[in-house]
């Protein structure tokens, strides 16, 4: 069993950034984040494997949120820049068994409980 946890998120003006951070109880292979805003279904923003390649298929972040991950640490990260609006959510940290990573939430195994981030105008 993997334990996530995650921290870092809160308000921000637009404009703005933040760095999630996930501690995991073990380690992991493949590694994600989600999000979800309310009334909207869980969506994909970035994964990584264990050697540090990323998986970025989200248009709407793409050159702005970056993943990264400290495997000595067990720690992966997200920072996010140039904050917007439609960035308000509750992020979650995701890890599955496999050894790759996946844009699908129902690919992953172990879920975090969530961080929220707000983005005021």
């Amino acid at each position: 069993q993997v334990h996530l946890v995650e921290s870092g998120g809160g308000l921000v003006q637009a404009g703005g950034s933040l760095e999630l951070s996930c501690a995991h109880s073990e380690w992991t292979s493949a590694m994600a984040w989600f999000r979800q805003a309310p009334g909207r279904e869980r969506e994909f923003v970035e994964a990584i494997n264990w050697s540090g390649e990323r998986s970025s298929y989200q248009d709407s972040v793409k050159g702005r949120f970056t993943i990264s991950r400290d495997n000595g640490k067990k720690t992966v990260y997200l920072q996010l820049n140039s904050l917007k609006p439609e960035d308000t959510a509750v992020y979650y940290c995701a890890a599955r068994n496999g050894v790759l990573a996946r844009a699908q939430a129902e690919e992953y195994d172990y879920w975090g409980q969530g961080t929220q981030v707000t983005v005021s105008l």
